[in-house]
């Protein structure tokens, strides 16, 4: 666990997670877990037919792919994850490996919590750098490790 505090987030500090390679696996279990059996996600030979010309990954799971190297750098401080503004750019498929970059934005001070809000731009990458998600969330955090 890694726990930043509030203190310890500056503007402009960037994190960057470590890269996933989506797998069928990825794809059947996030289908199970969500319900979500959209056959474009589960059904190769109707995804071929569509724009996309094969099965892509859940845009949901593309971002939870990535949220726990996210979650972790405050694991023990967040208080709340407060909201998030997401644009999917392009689709991620079997075998795409992602990563995702991520910048403080800015930070308000919430004296109420002891810390305060953090905002994040942030951007998932595939392997050849092109962007497929982007985004702004915010997170709660305590200025204090409680752990």
């Amino acid at each position: 666990m890694i726990g930043l505090t509030f203190n310890d987030f500056q503007i402009g500090q960037k994190f960057v997670s470590y890269r996933i390679t989506v797998t069928d696996a990825h794809i059947a279990i996030f289908a199970g877990l969500s319900g979500d059996f959209n056959p474009l996600h589960v059904d190769e030979e109707f995804a071929k037919n569509t724009i996309f010309k094969g099965r892509i990954a859940h845009g949901l799971l593309t971002l939870s792919l990535i949220s726990g190297y996210l979650g972790m750098l405050v694991a023990g401080t967040a208080i709340a994850f407060i909201g998030m503004n997401v644009r999917f750019l392009s689709p991620v498929k079997v075998g795409d490996t992602i990563y995702a970059e991520a910048t403080v934005k800015d930070k308000i001070r919430k004296d109420k919590y002891e810390g305060g809000i953090v905002t994040f731009n942030f951007e998932i990458k595939n392997q050849r750098e092109e962007k497929v998600v982007e985004g702004e969330f915010s997170l709660l955090i305590s200025e204090k490790k409680r752990y």
